[in-house]
């Protein structure tokens, strides 16, 4: 089958990071809600298939929560735990290889970000590194390195469950102000142990956390890291406010075992910092070395050649420039979200041209499985 000359550079096969795939796109993860008790049923599966019948080089699953109280902050979030769940999860694998995809788990834990009131019959209590909410608000107690320890432990047994039931690696949720990135952030980290500190000091729990999934899973399990630098508190957030802050940030993460990063941002085409043209994705690869998956809305109208969101002063960025930077090596994936999210056919659709065929994202579609 033929590729669309301008999506050429898209649809190059990929080697690097331990992940071998037929292109580089990725359906990025996206919170779905549609797992009754956190078990995935047939539609879970039906859904992952069809993005991969489609063409979709990878996926990373929507955010799955590890086995711990208060792992969650709303219902229907799969688990990734228990007979049961893992159970829906090997079956949604078994669909996807079936279609010839490759799929990976994202594993989570929400820390502070659970809201205790929408599970009045749990007595589980939201927990953070400090015990402090994104805006400040003391919601517990400061984790207890015992505690520390057992989550590690909870991120290690999920990564073992991935490669157990036949996932081809395991992406690790530490963006998006969430337990991980509670522990990165400085407004909700105030420890004055081993695991607080200054930026360096802070990514230990992290840290931990890739060093037991790659005992747990062996040296040739992919393992892809999520990070972010805004919070949904705060869209202008910054971990690292300078390159050579970001190469502190991420030196520790990179020799604790991580094969790809995955670095989010809202609009891929914004400059991470003045007086450079590279995204998040771009400084992190020519960082560490280690490839790196951009994301950002990527693919929000319904025509090829005006794919592109709204950015900061009116400012949007066509799918051409996104390609334009693919091919000259700033990132080596490209996350794709909302688009993918509404037309399951959109990365075949990209491939063979046919884009008057595409279906804009809408609202409607976040209610659905489609």
């Amino acid at each position: 089958m033929s590729t669309a000359s301008h999506a050429e550079p898209l649809f190059r096969p990929f080697e690097g990071g331990k992940l071998r795939l037929a292109n580089r796109i990725v359906m990025a993860p996206m919170t779905r809600g549609f797992s009754p008790g956190g078990v995935p049923g047939a539609d879970v599966a039906g859904y992952y298939r069809r993005r991969a019948e489609h063409g979709v080089g990878l996926i990373i699953t929507e955010g799955t929560v590890i086995d711990h109280p208060a792992s969650a902050a709303d219902r229907g979030v799969p688990h990734f735990y228990g007979a049961e769940a893992l159970e829906g999860w090997a079956r949604v694998v078994r669909e996807v290889h079936e279609a010839g995809g490759k799929i990976i788990p994202q594993i989570w834990h929400v820390g502070t970000a659970r809201e205790a009131a929408k599970f009045p019959e749990s007595d589980a209590v939201p927990i953070g590194p400090s015990g402090l909410s994104l805006t400040g608000e003391k919601v517990s107690e400061p984790l207890t390195v015992e505690e520390i320890r057992g989550l590690v432990k909870g991120y290690a047994d999920a990564a073992a469950a991935a490669k157990r039931i036949g996932f081809d690696g395991v992406e690790i949720h530490g963006a998006h102000g969430y337990l991980i990135d509670q522990f990165f952030w400085e407004r909700t980290n105030k420890r004055e142990d081993e695991y607080g500190g200054d930026l360096v000091g802070r990514t230990r729990f992290a840290v931990e956390v890739i060093e037991a999934v790659r005992e747990a899973v062996g040296p040739d399990f992919p393992i892809v890291f999520r990070f972010s630098q805004w919070k949904p508190v705060d869209y202008d957030a910054k971990l690292a406010p300078t390159p050579e802050e970001l190469e502190r940030f991420l030196a520790p993460l990179s020799a604790a075992g991580v094969d790809v990063f995955h670095a989010s941002t809202r609009r891929f085409w914004e400059p991470e910092f003045e007086g450079s043209r590279l995204n998040l994705a771009g400084w992190t690869r020519r960082i560490t070395g280690k490839p790196a998956i951009t994301v950002g809305s990527v693919g929000l109208d319904s025509t090829f050649t005006s794919l592109f969101s709204e950015g900061k002063g009116g400012e949007t960025a066509g799918i051409e420039e996104l390609i334009e930077r693919l091919d000259q090596g700033e990132f080596d994936l490209v996350g794709v979200g909302r688009a993918l999210l509404t037309d399951p056919a959109w990365a075949e659709k990209i491939r063979e041209g046919r884009e008057s065929e595409l279906q804009p994202f809408s609202r409607e579609s976040l209610g659905s499985l489609s």
